[in-house]
């Protein structure tokens, strides 16, 4: 069953704002990786124990890969819309 023109439309403009929020929280994500960063080097230049802040990191990393991928299935989604929009 073949999708009509105006629901692609649509659909095109949903992923497009999910585009714009996940570039959004991307970013906020790398800005919680640099702020724990820093708290794990004050930790560090006092002397305390920093193993389950760097692991911490690692795991926030982990996690913003993650998002960057999702990231990669919704462009390549608004690629595939745009092409069905012009085509359609």
């Amino acid at each position: 069953m073949a999708i009509s023109l105006a629901e692609q439309c649509r659909q095109l403009d949903v992923e497009q704002r999910l585009l714009v929020k996940a570039d959004q929280d991307i970013e906020e994500g790398w800005q919680r990786i640099r702020d724990q960063e820093d708290r794990v080097r004050e930790l560090q230049a006092a002397g305390y124990d920093t193993r389950q802040a760097e692991r911490l990191v690692g795991l926030l990393k982990h996690t913003l890969i993650e998002w960057e991928c999702h990231r990669v299935l919704i462009a390549q989604r608004i690629a595939y819309l745009q092409q069905q929009v012009a085509t359609g």
